[in-house]
């Protein structure tokens, strides 16, 4: 075969980019917590000072080292040396503590929502038993991992698909529909107010837009893979990535303000967390009612949701646990107990740490009053938890910049190394200050959630090398 065939064209890796970063859920998020319209102007500076920065570092990540599959774990290893690699890959497992927690309640409100195709059956549920059932559905798939059972790894992907799908489709049917259904009843927009007041909650949510923009590492394997010369394709691809992203977020926030009025929506604390609980679901309601289809269209969005929450759920109990125990640089300091494996080669203790880790965080939030805060309160504690990941990603640039002569590669963000530093910085306290200000809340429990969770993950994170350096202490 000639090699022409597998190099990746700067727009199939555009395209690959837009489809595993962007979703639905992130064009309602962005309306719920940032005042509806307003929210155009965070996402535009979001992603060109803080996305198109990131992706284009990640670029030069990938190509410095494009021989090496962990990751960011490899990058700091690289870089820094085994023992900082072992915190970046404590802090990449640590991060999904907290999102396996969230997709077992993800699952089954979806499940609610197919089921009785409204908000209030699940939302009116005592917490108590809507965490018992998640706490379930979790045992139930940590029993799954633990057997090297994991048929909805390819669901996950297909999920994953349909979900970017549903999201492009709810843009084009929303626009669509005035000219269909011009009595359909649509909201009012109203742009005069466009630019957002800069409070204690404006700065305390910023989280929730860098976890929607993160992950852009996941395709820094490509870098050198292009067809043509990296340092000219690579940052046409992510800019243009970039580019459909805004315009999907842009494009999804007007249609959302055409179903919902923002006076609504925040006319108080609990109309707002129902909103974010159910907006994704009322939006392909009011789409199906729009268009005469009834709830098809929102029983079609829960279905693709509920495969996609369940699907993950496995698949971030499995992958990440195996990243951090697989890789040598890493399992050195881990205790001998977490690298016990099976009979089909799962670590089972380490399945039975996310369990004691993830299980109560799921039993702790018996004690919120109402099924929809339960989601609200896991939505804005991944926020504070998932983007701590991305800290190593700008560390590890930083250190590469530093040390610039050292590795060579094709692909370069910006050649001057002062400007490459200043962003590797401005990019790193970003995170970490949206990840700080993100932990507070107006609610005691959910401050007090989103401080102890964090802190609590990264102190084990530094006792369990501790622990092996005793154990290996004892056998010498």
């Amino acid at each position: 075969m000639d090699n022409s065939q597998k190099k990746i064209k700067w727009y199939m890796l555009s395209f690959m980019c837009f489809s595993t970063l962007w979703g639905f859920g992130n064009v309602v998020n962005g309306y719920m917590y940032f005042n509806g319209l307003q929210v155009i102007f965070s996402w535009v500076w979001m992603f060109a000072l803080y996305f198109v920065p990131y992706a284009l570092m990640v670029g030069e990540l990938g190509s410095a080292f494009k021989d090496l599959g962990g990751g960011v774990t490899s990058w700091v290893q690289e870089t820094t040396g085994p023992k900082v690699a072992y915190y970046a890959g404590w802090t990449y497992w640590a991060c999904h503590v907290t999102y396996i927690a969230s997709k077992g309640s993800g699952g089954l409100k979806a499940l609610s929502w197919m089921v009785f195709q409204d908000a209030e059956t699940y939302d009116t549920f005592p917490t108590l038993y809507v965490q018992l059932a998640t706490l379930a559905v979790f045992l139930f798939f940590c029993w799954v991992a633990s057997r090297g059972l994991n048929p909805l790894k390819k669901l996950a992907t297909l999920a994953g698909s349909s979900m970017f799908v549903m999201s492009i489709l709810y843009i084009l049917l929303m626009f669509a529909a005035p000219v269909i259904n011009p009595n359909g009843g649509f909201a009012q927009l109203d742009f005069s107010n466009w630019l957002p007041t800069f409070d204690v909650s404006y700065f305390t949510n910023l989280s929730i837009l860098v976890f929607a923009v993160g992950g852009i590492e996941k395709i820094s394997p490509y870098v050198n893979k292009m067809d043509g010369n990296p340092a000219k394709q690579f940052p046409k691809s992510m800019i243009f990535a970039a580019v459909m992203v805004i315009v999907c977020a842009i494009f999804g926030t007007i249609a959302m303000g055409m179903m919902f009025d923002p006076a609504v929506v925040f006319e108080s604390a609990e109309s707002q967390t129902a909103y974010i609980a159910n907006g994704a679901y009322w939006a392909f309601e009011k789409l199906g009612e729009y268009y005469g289809v009834g709830n098809l269209l929102m029983i079609i969005y829960a279905a693709c949701n509920a495969i996609g929450q369940f699907s993950t759920l496995v698949v971030s109990i499995d992958a990440p646990l195996r990243m951090l125990l697989d890789d040598p640089n890493t399992r050195q300091y881990v205790p001998k107990q977490l690298l016990k494996q099976n009979d089909v080669g799962a670590y089972i203790n380490g399945i039975w740490m996310v369990i004691i880790l993830s299980g109560s965080i799921i039993l702790a939030q018996t004690f919120v009053p109402g099924a929809a805060s339960v989601l609200a309160q896991l939505n804005k504690l991944n926020s504070v938890c998932m983007p701590l990941r991305y800290v190593w990603v700008f560390f590890a640039y930083i250190m590469l910049r530093k040390a610039s002569g050292k590795f060579a590669r094709e692909y370069k963000f910006v050649k001057n190394n002062g400007v490459a530093l200043f962003f590797g910085f401005f990019c790193l306290i970003l995170t970490l200050f949206c990840c700080i200000t993100g932990m507070y809340s107006p609610d005691p429990f959910t401050i007090v959630l989103n401080v102890v969770t964090p802190v609590v993950l990264t102190a084990l994170g530094l006792i369990l090398p501790a622990i092996r350096k005793a154990q290996d202490a004892k056998e010498a």
